[in-house]
């Protein structure tokens, strides 16, 4: 399954060998180092899933949720985060994340959770092409 990721992270010694591994797995991916190239990028051409870091300086990663999920409501975020807090993750899920992951975390998970959010985006478009007259979206 292909579909275009968007990782978002302060942190470049996380980004990048990151990007790298999941574009070896076959996934077109982007970076961003904060929210608001994230914002950029995603207006240039919405991802399929976003990775969000929650702590980055600047728009921290709730808030951009927040603007990606009301922009691109189909666009899944996975939001990921090195300090433990149940209050956050439940806010996180609270405002449309898909789900929530600790740093550090182990690449199987992390990919075969971007699959499960690529899998959920598909379904909804799915449904929607079904609900539109001539079935197609937009």
């Amino acid at each position: 399954m292909t579909f275009d990721v968007l990782l978002v992270d302060d942190e470049a010694d996380f980004l990048t060998p990151l990007r790298k591994r999941l574009v070896r797995r076959g996934l077109s991916v982007r970076e961003a180092n904060d929210g608001e190239s994230a914002l950029e990028a995603m207006t240039a051409a919405p991802a399929d899933v976003c990775v969000l870091d929650v702590k980055m300086p600047g728009m921290d990663g709730l808030t951009l949720l927040t603007h990606i999920k009301n922009e691109w409501p189909l666009t899944e975020v996975v939001m990921l985060t090195g300090h433990a807090s149940l209050e956050v993750a439940l806010r996180g899920m609270e405002l449309g994340a898909f789900d929530y992951l600790m740093k550090p975390v182990e690449f199987e998970e992390l990919f075969y959770k971007l699959e499960d959010a690529a899998g959920r985006k598909r379904l909804h478009e799915e449904k929607l092409r079904r609900s539109e007259p001539g079935g197609r979206v937009g």
